[in-house]
This record gives C-alpha cells, sequence and structure tokens, in this order.
C-alpha cells in the first residue's frame, strides 16, 4: 500500500479519552493520527503525558499493543489523565469540553526523546497542547531541534484554548497546514484577508507564513489541497456517519503518509478521503480499518 521507505514519525500533544454519555474511548487528535500513522507501517513515536491513574494505565497499554513507541509519554504524579465531554448532534458533529488541567498540559521531555525528534523525519503537532506553558514551551524547543523533519500543523480551535499571536507562531513553523472551512476563514479575517472564496484563502496564509503546502478539509463537500503550487480538488465521499470524531485526523495522516510516499497528489487525497470517510461511519476516533476494506471501498465507490 505504501513505498517501502523507513519514515520516522513523532507526534506531540495530547491523549485522552473522549467520553460519550456513560461510554469512554481512547483519543485526541495528535494521538488518532499517531495511531493511524501506525496502522500503515511507519515507525511512530508519541510524545505526551497521562497521570499516574488507572486511565493512563489502559492508553500506555492500548498504545503498545498498537504498535506505538511510548518512552515519549510520560506519567504525571500530579495531573490526571485527560477526559474529554464529547456531545454529538444530530448529524453526527461534535463539540467539546475539555478538561483543565491535564497530564498532557505538562508534557516534559528528556535527551532521550529530544534525540528521537533529531533523528525524525515527520513531526505532527497541534494548537490544544500549546493551551499551558509547560507544554508549550517544550513544543517549541523540539520544533526548533530538528530543521530538516517535515512539521504537520494540525489546526484545532477549541474555545478558549487560543489566539491568533500562537497561531501565527505555529503556522509559521509548519511545512504543511491542515484546516477546516471554518478555521481557515477564522484566522485569515484574524489576519486581515476578508474573503468567502476558500481557494483565496489558501494563497493568502501559503504567502503570509510562507507554508508551501496547505490542506483544507470541508465535511462532507470534500476537501482542497495545495501542494507544489498546484491546488487539487476531492468531492468526499458520501456515508452514513455515526460519528465525525476522529474522522479528520486518519484523513490527514493518510494524506500525509501518501504523499511522503511519493504519491500523486490526486491520488493520495482519493485515498485520505476514503478512510475520513470509513472513520466516521464508525462510532469512535481509532477504528480498526484493514487496507482490504478500504480497497473495496474504493473500488465500490470508484469515480
Amino acid at each position: 500500500m505504501f513505498i517501502n521507505k523507513k519514515i520516522n514519525v513523532i507526534s506531540f500533544g495530547e491523549v485522552l479519552f473522549d467520553v460519550f454519555g456513560q461510554e469512554k474511548k481512547i483519543g485526541g487528535a495528535p494521538l488518532n493520527l499517531a495511531l493511524r500513522t501506525a496502522s500503515y507501517g511507519f515507525p511512530v513515536t508519541m510524545i505526551s503525558a497521562v497521570g499516574n491513574d488507572e486511565d493512563g494505565k489502559v492508553i500506555l497499554d492500548y498504545t503498545k499493543e498498537n504498535a506505538l513507541e511510548t518512552a515519549g509519554i510520560i506519567v504525571s504524579p500530579e495531573y490526571d489523565t485527560g477526559i474529554v465531554q464529547v456531545s454529538l448532534n444530530e448529524r453526527g458533529s461534535a463539540t467539546y469540553e475539555i478538561k483543565f488541567p491535564s497530564a498532557w498540559d505538562f508534557i516534559s521531555v528528556d535527551e532521550k526523546i529530544i534525540d528521537t525528534v533529531k533523528e525524525a523525519d515527520v513531526f505532527f503537532y497541534g494548537s490544544l497542547a500549546c493551551r499551558n506553558e509547560v507544554s508549550q514551551k517544550t513544543l517549541f524547543s523540539l520544533l526548533d531541534s530538528n530543521d530538516t523533519m517535515f512539521k504537520v500543523f494540525d489546526v484545532n480551535l477549541r474555545r478558549p484554548f487560543y489566539n491568533i499571536q500562537l497561531l501565527e507562531k505555529l503556522m509559521n513553523r509548519a511545512d504543511f497546514i491542515k484546516f477546516n472551512d471554518e478555521e481557515i476563514l477564522e484566522i485569515s479575517a484574524w489576519m486581515g484577508f476578508e474573503s468567502e472564496d476558500l481557494e483565496s484563502n489558501i494563497k493568502f496564509i501559503s504567502e503570509k507564513t510562507n507554508t508551501k503546502a496547505i490542506c483544507v478539509t470541508l465535511g462532507k463537500h470534500g476537501s482542497i489541497l495545495l501542494w507544489n503550487d498546484q491546488l487539487y480538488r476531492h468531492e468526499g465521499y458520501p456515508v452514513k456517519v455515526a460519528d465525525t470524531v476522529g474522522a479528520g485526523d486518519s484523513f490527514l495522516a493518510s494524506l500525509i503518509a501518501k504523499l511522503l510516499s511519493d504519491q500523486n497528489p490526486d491520488e493520495a487525497l482519493n485515498f485520505a478521503s476514503a478512510v475520513g470517510a470509513l472513520v466516521a461511519s464508525y462510532s469512535g476516533a481509532n477504528p480498526k480499518i484493514e487496507s482490504s476494506e478500504i480497497d473495496v471501498f474504493l473500488k465500490q465507490n470508484a469515480y
């Protein structure tokens, strides 16, 4: 499914439990990215923090079982493992109530992890992990430690945990930025650009942040990708949505995995759209999806 070359991947940020009523499921956008990337056979190290509690033990066991390197996940004696209360509307779209403080607000690293980051080829990071100064400082120090790795910024606006000054700093460090349509319009407007045209907003952000690769997801209407100075579009795949939690994360992980395996951008976008749609058809952020299921889905939904 992927070109057989070793690409070392780091994912930095929150690991937690999403709580749907009485049901708890492991999640957090950076962990979702890590798990989906690892499912394709890439070596992935997760950098985060959990509490010294039962939830933390469950997450550590789960990540190990799913082929993640967990040496970068510290166990905090002071703070609990993260919890997010998730509410779904009638369309399966989610809103979130995120507990603060949580263990992942206090991520620290040792020399061994810094050395691992220095050898990384890809580094995933998001905006939510920067809501507390400790994790924010750690993130920027890691971003500065390796100039050659491909830095992927997953914009993840969760009120009230962001501001435009921080977002500009995070965008300026990125080689690739992923937004949804609402996020890019909000951020562009903050930066003084008033337009509802998504392609114009992509070009504006690209020029302002000197970022050559940008993707905007449009929910059920697909996605737009800027790659090597060209724009690519995908109309998306219709599915019966169970919930949208984690679908965008699996889309992004799949897109990056394909692009960095030298896949044609149209084909990479098509593959990522299929995986994102399949994830949305399941409950929870990290359903197991076999390559055969993706192949069947693509054949059944061929344009």
